[in-house]
């Protein structure tokens, strides 16, 4: 493979905000997009030659040879371009059936396959030819896809786009019940930026992908039977550390046995584990790390069962409690999903929607 641009690339991301923001909030206007709900795939064609890579750059290539094989048929012989792997049941976008593929026996991704065939969903050129567009705005890359793919059909599509904000607010509230995940938002003058959070996103609710790096017996769990309590939750701070964020419970008996069994594999030694400090007395004293105790927790058995930091979950949540990279969850937050395309290193404190201060003092005058 020789193209312009090669594999290994991490796309371009994006960073949470509320609310559609104005056309006109940045010169050179916006470019508003559905968010769509799948994997990530930056596909790499070069004659017969096809990468798709996640958006963690590991290869997705032999989980969708559906996809594969509607690249060779329909996209440009050398090109890169940045989209979404989807699948559907019924009406809507379906997450689970495409987790699924993610599957180490090549006979069962054949029959999923079959079953719920994947589409491919394109929103940006990174190179076409011998011509790489990483440094063109996003106007003039828009213009050559658009060319580049006037005559695909299903299962590949050119996301649809708008420059108009009031439109991309109407895409916010229908486009929700076709299972799409918001709207996002692109400067027209702005280039692609490999692993740069220069886009802007809008979602339904808060949600982030966070490690799990251990849980919590629940207490009708016994030797014979173990019974997850609650997941452990961590993201990575900008210098490596896994911050314990907060916990997600609430699972149903038949899903506490079941979640224990698949984490199983998982446990470590807590003297090899990132939060094995928790031993030290001044984590119990300061109630950081997993093991402390605190006002509300008293005297409560609170030791965990280490697991590598290898699972990735996205969970929904309210809000955090603290600024940057000391805040947590204050509530309990909710199991969403696996996310198997995300790499755990990559779950940091960057996805979070930061929140800006406010003075008391006005609230209460």
């Amino acid at each position: 493979m020789d193209l312009p641009v090669m594999p290994p690339l991490q796309p371009m991301l994006a960073k949470s905000v509320k609310g559609v923001p104005a056309a006109d909030a940045v010169d050179g206007g916006y470019l508003f997009e559905p968010k769509w709900d799948g994997f990530r795939a930056v596909v790499f064609r070069d004659g017969d030659e096809v990468e798709i890579a996640s958006r963690s750059t590991k290869p997705l290539t032999r989980y969708f040879p559906d996809v594969v094989a509607a690249v060779l048929a329909q996209l440009p012989q050398r090109c890169v371009m940045d989209g979404e792997i989807v699948t559907a049941v019924g009406d809507r976008l379906d997450f689970d059936t495409l987790s699924q593929r993610i599957h180490p026996a090549a006979s069962r991704v054949a029959m999923l396959a079959e079953e719920t065939p994947a589409s491919l969903v394109v929103f940006d050129l990174l190179a076409l030819d011998g011509t790489s567009y990483l440094d063109a705005p996003l106007h003039e890359r828009r213009a050559v896809l658009e060319a580049a793919l006037a005559d695909v059909e299903a299962p590949v599509h050119l996301t649809r786009t708008t420059r108009d904000s009031a439109e991309a607010g109407r895409w916010f509230e229908q486009f929700e019940g076709a299972g799409l995940d918001g709207v996002v938002a692109k400067r027209l003058d702005a280039p692609y930026t490999p692993n740069g959070r220069t886009m802007l996103k809008v979602k339904h609710a808060r949600t982030a992908d966070v490690v799990v790096a251990g849980y919590r017996l629940h207490k009708t769990s016994t030797p014979e039977q173990p019974l997850l309590g609650s997941m452990l939750l961590g993201l990575y701070t900008d210098d490596g550390r896994l911050q314990h964020v907060g916990v997600c419970a609430s699972f149903t008996a038949t899903r506490r046995a079941e979640l224990a069994a698949e984490l199983a594999p998982l446990r470590a030694e807590l003297s090899e584990h990132p939060w094995g400090a928790w031993q030290t007395t001044q984590a119990h004293e300061d109630g950081r790390l997993p093991g402390g105790q605190s006002r509300w927790t008293g005297t409560k058995d609170l030791s965990f069962v280490p697991l590598r930091p290898e699972r990735v979950v996205e969970v929904g949540y309210e809000h955090m409690e603290g600024r940057g990279e000391e805040g947590r969850f204050r509530h309990t937050a909710q199991f969403k999903r696996w996310r198997p395309d995300r790499e755990p290193t990559s779950c940091t404190y960057a996805q979070l929607e930061e929140v800006v201060s406010y003075d008391l003092g006005d609230v209460l005058a």
